[in-house]
């Protein structure tokens, strides 16, 4: 008799391996609605009605298919998020502020890296017309906005630069207003002839603006003052060994990162020179090395654009949201 029970539960576990929510509402003694708001995590279920369907879905070892609860509740709870490079300061920060709130609201962040390519920026786009994705957020883009408006008829697309288009939100701070104020703030303190470092070419809407804002208040931006490819403590070290050995050299540098700015420090250190007595040295983003050793920094507050671009998202509202940025002032100016 035994034998037969046990054989019976097991030929009962193997039916109900396969089972779908209508046998597990059966069983449970409760709706089909409920045993659906149990497996979407519904705040409005009673706790004797969950206890019951959970004790029946760990009976019958039942797992949902993701792709069937998802067409159901017709989301999916994953977010895309455009970055071109993930070796950057600036879009490392801000999916540290997506990755923040999309952890405390229970969804899952893909990212999708584009080197700035075109096409590779729309085949991620279609994932929103595929519905793959509830929304995409773009840190930089690559295609002109009448490439990328039609996507926003299948879910919210929100960017971290200002669009005056009605259908893409956006959480963004003005680049331009901030090198500006730097720049003439550099100027105020006695300096023209300052040199820049940035990150990659010319397709970065950034480096544009920093280039425009420094030929706005210094003019046109000689060839050796004009280091690219920077991205860290290293590559500043060697555009410091570069910019410092000069026959003229600057009197201040304005770095593209903290991290940069540091490098370009260590180096005016090695070769005994003062800061800022020598050389003034400005970075961005208020990164632990530059509070360490004292560097002026524009913080963009980039954590907060990107936790404001997915709560855009999050709300699929298509406002236009500033983040404002800091001028932190420290001894290296």
């Amino acid at each position: 008799m035994k034998i037969h029970k046990k054989r019976r539960y097991a030929s009962e576990k193997m039916e109900v391996g396969m089972a779908n929510i209508n046998e597990i509402a059966k069983l449970a003694g409760v709706s089909v609605t409920t045993v659906s708001r149990v497996l979407n995590n519904h705040k409005y279920v009673s706790d004797e009605k969950r206890s019951a369907v959970q004790k029946v879905i760990a009976e019958m070892d039942y797992t949902p298919n993701k792709n069937a609860v998802d067409l159901i509740r017709r989301e999916t709870r994953m977010i895309g998020v455009i970055i071109p490079y993930n070796n950057n300061q600036a879009f490392d920060q801000l999916l540290h502020g997506v990755l923040n709130v999309s952890i405390e609201n229970d969804y899952s962040v893909t990212v999708l890296p584009t080197k700035y390519n075109k096409d590779k920026e729309l085949e991620y786009l279609a994932m929103l017309k595929n519905k793959l994705l509830d929304g995409i957020i773009i840190t930089s883009r690559s295609n002109e906005w009448e490439s990328i408006i039609p996507f926003t008829n299948y879910g919210p697309v929100v960017c971290c630069e200002y669009t005056e288009h009605p259908e893409i939100g956006c959480s963004y701070i003005d680049r331009y207003a901030s090198y500006l104020e730097a720049f003439q703030y550099l100027k105020e303190k006695g300096h023209s002839r300052v040199a820049i470092t940035r990150g990659r070419g010319m397709e970065s809407i950034s480096t544009r603006q920093t280039l425009d804002a420094y030929k706005d208040t210094f003019g046109e931006l000689p060839s050796e003052l004009h280091i690219s490819d920077c991205y860290s403590v290293e590559d500043g070290y060697q555009a410091g060994k570069q910019l410092l050995n000069l026959d003229a050299r600057p009197t201040a540098i304005y770095a593209n990162g903290d991290e940069v700015a540091g490098g370009i420090y260590m180096y005016a250190q090695s070769i005994h020179l003062k800061v800022p007595h020598d050389i003034a040295i400005m970075g961005q983003e208020n990164q632990p090395i530059g509070v360490g050793l004292g560097l002026s920094s524009v913080d963009h507050q980039l954590i907060k654009v990107g936790e404001q671009a997915f709560d855009l998202i999050m709300s699929k509202l298509k406002h236009k949201i500033e983040i404002p940025y800091q001028i932190i002032h420290r001894s290296s100016i």
